[in-house]
């Protein structure tokens, strides 16, 4: 099993997905495209595709030139029917690459928060390991609206779209499931200055919140990405 993961702003790894494709004995072909990796034109080669996320706009391409490119790659892995996951930015991505309308600007949704499945959440492949829901970790300002064809998997109370999925197995999910405690406490002390603009609160929350909500958002984000990586197969091409 071969997988692409295009990482789009410093200090975004891939976290759980990492993990879950490890155990899975996947090679993984990490681009940094945020330091000038390049960004391959086809899926080519390849068994699925890791978009993560990002400060950027999914529209930004006048400061972030590499999103056109990303977008094209998107659309090449789902004319081969190949697994897509798009996580925040990444969902955004994917969002725009099905034809649907980007979003942005809206108010941060920032923290350990609840998300639900839809009904048909709750039967998806993927998207089912939330169970009847809990929290999970959020980080962003934009949305989108659903694309043509796709199945609406998982919403919040601020955000209607935070889970979709297009075809056997490209999905877009705006929350972080992928960022277990750990990667929230790197985050929460290389970001402090840009945080503290928005949640002046976070340091002194984050203990209490990351114990009271954390257990259960790592063994979601941990199963959401071993069902994922189960849908991603053999290589095709």
């Amino acid at each position: 099993m071969r997988v692409l993961a295009i990482e789009n702003f410093v200090a975004t790894p891939l976290g759980l997905v990492g993990a879950a494709l490890a155990d899975a004995r996947a090679e993984v072909d990490l681009r940094a495209v945020w330091q000038g990796a390049a960004v391959p034109q086809t899926a080519d080669g390849y068994d699925g595709l890791v978009v993560l996320g990002g400060e950027q706009s999914a529209l930004d391409d006048a400061s972030y030139p590499a999103l056109p490119g990303i977008v094209a790659l998107i659309r090449s892995f789902m004319a081969a029917d190949k697994a897509v996951l798009g996580i925040c930015l990444g969902a955004q991505l994917v969002a725009r690459a099905a034809g649907a309308t980007n979003i942005l600007g809206r108010p941060i949704e920032f923290g350990w928060h609840a998300v639900t499945p839809t009904a048909t959440g709750r039967a998806d492949p993927v998207v089912a390991a939330l169970g009847d829901g809990g929290p999970v970790f959020h980080w962003h300002l934009d949305t989108f609206t659903l694309p043509p064809g796709a199945v609406h998997l998982a919403t919040s109370a601020q955000t209607e779209f935070q889970a979709f999925r297009l075809q056997r197995a490209v999905y877009g999910i705006q929350f972080h499931f992928e960022a277990d405690r750990p990667l929230v406490a790197e985050w929460s002390d290389q970001f402090a200055e840009v945080i503290a603009t928005y949640a002046p609160d976070w340091q002194a929350r984050l203990p209490r919140d990351a114990a009271l909500y954390g257990p259960r958002s790592d063994a979601a984000g941990a199963a959401i990405a071993r069902a994922w990586v189960g849908l991603v197969g053999p290589r095709r091409g």
